[in-house]
């Protein structure tokens, strides 16, 4: 059994470690791992003038030695590798480390190993911020001490380093993260979806599916895998797992699990009570989609032991997460959005369905190896006119044209997208901002891309 806590931290005194990337859990790492006295080397693909100065300040006060635009001569010096999420596992260099049996973990299992909290771990195509958010959200007002952490924006290990036994971190888990996972064992776990993303990453579906399935690999018959039973490739990943299998669903009933009642939302314990949670019409957040995320923290929080009414009273007052399908204001009786969370094909799928029709679609961005062709196809009926900007576009805009759409514009940047749109949305239709790519191409981050977005409607709002 995999030691934790204190135990781990002395294991880990004087032994050297390499930490390959300086993203945010890269540094969150490299700290905690110097912190237990371990000897930390960093290695970045970057040089040093385009990384942090107050982190490489720190570097040099802590004597930290760094590979900053290069890669170490001879990987046999570490006796572990602790991979940044975005690195991956791939490199030749670290691919040399492997073939020398020297161990490779990520920044979720040296959390994991550090403290010894309680993990709730939430992965899935589609629907894990939102839904960590609000299983955080339950947990905090029943009471226990929770931290809300991992690919959401804070890094677990930050958190994780001294939890005890009374901690609870709730964890977003990405696939990436998933990768590197070894020991990590959560109480509860939970997969809400699976369509193809990260491809360019993981190469077939297959392989980021069991990298998804990881998040239950190590659970026992005591623990949770709450799972959607609607998607059956996601729920086909709950046939490895030792965890007691829980199902939610919108279109079933289990005999146990999360469901929809006709507008119920009802929880089964596993004797046949069943719970009332609240009516659909209760949800402050819009779509099918969010029924589903509503029913998965419902079952992950209830199986975790809070209390139905404390679930209900959360529930019913969540409005929803920033960069979600976020209303963002009414210019001129039209209402815009903000879903730059949208960075797959299928979750712009998602919002399109959401708002059903008279939309003006902003799209386009880095679309990380993926087909639009399924994009294209729901454009029929409900989006009105489709304003493309960032790499892929002409992809985008091809696939599109392939489905008999041509009402398409393209702009060279967001504030000329969102002029665009202005123009063309009449009363009463919508501008969705949901770009089915990353942001990479232009911005630092999703969020970077939302908030300009936001800014450029305020702008207007003036």
């Amino acid at each position: 059994m995999m030691k934790r806590g204190i135990t781990y931290k002395q294991i880990l005194r004087g032994r050297n470690v390499l930490v390959v990337g300086l993203g945010k859990s890269g540094k969150a790492a490299a700290k905690a791992l110097n912190e237990a006295g371990a000897v930390v080397t960093i290695q970045d693909s970057k040089t040093p003038d385009k990384l942090d100065t107050q982190f490489l300040q720190y570097m040099q006060n802590e004597e930290i030695r760094s590979y900053l635009g290069s890669v170490p001569e001879d990987m046999t010096a570490y006796d572990m590798l602790v991979l940044s999420p975005g690195v991956p596992t791939s490199l030749g260099y670290i691919q040399e480390a492997r073939d020398a049996g020297i161990e490779i973990i990520g920044e979720l299992e040296l959390a994991y190993r550090l403290g010894e909290g309680n993990f709730v771990a939430i992965t899935g195509t589609n629907g894990k911020t939102t839904t960590t958010t609000l299983v955080g959200e339950i947990f905090k007002a029943s009471g226990r001490n929770t931290a809300v952490v991992g690919n959401i924006g804070n890094p677990v290990v930050t958190q994780a380093m001294d939890s005890t036994e009374k901690d609870w971190l709730v964890t977003e888990v990405s696939s990436f993260q998933l990768e590197t996972a070894v020991d990590f064992r959560p109480v509860v776990s939970a997969i809400l979806n699976l369509t193809p993303d990260h491809l360019n990453r993981h190469g077939t579906m297959e392989a980021y599916g069991a990298a998804k399935a990881r998040v239950a690999a190590n659970q026992s018959e005591n623990e949770f895998l709450v799972i959607n039973l609607d998607d059956k490739q996601a729920f086909g990943l709950s046939k490895d797992t030792k965890a007691t299998v829980v199902p939610f669903s919108r279109q079933e009933k289990p005999n146990f699990g999360a469901y929809l009642d006709g507008t119920k939302i009802i929880v089964k314990d596993f004797d046949g009570t069943e719970h009332f949670i609240c009516d659909r019409s209760d949800l402050r957040i819009i779509g099918d989609h969010n029924v589903e995320n509503v029913l998965a923290a419902a079952a992950i929080t209830f199986f975790a032991g809070i209390d139905p009414e404390v679930i209900s009273a959360v529930i019913k007052e969540f409005p929803g997460v920033e960069h979600r399908i976020e209303f963002c204001g009414r210019v001129d009786e039209v209402d815009y959005y903000n879903d730059s969370k949208g960075t797959n094909v299928d979750a712009a799928v998602i919002a399109i369905k959401a708002l059903k029709d008279g939309i003006i679609l902003i799209a386009g961005g880095d679309g990380k190896g993926q087909e639009f062709d399924e994009l294209a196809e729901h454009f029929d009926g409900a989006v009105e006119a489709l304003i493309l900007l960032g790499r892929d576009a002409p992809i985008i805009e091809e696939a599109a044209r392939k489905a008999g759409f041509t009402n398409i514009y393209n702009c060279k940047d967001m504030p000329e997208c969102v002029r665009k749109a202005a123009e063309l949305a009449r009363s009463g239709e919508k501008v969705l901002l949901s770009p089915a790519c990353a942001s990479w191409d232009m911005y630092a981050n999703f969020e970077q891309r939302g908030r300009h977005f936001k800014q450029c409607i305020n702008e207007m709002l003036k």
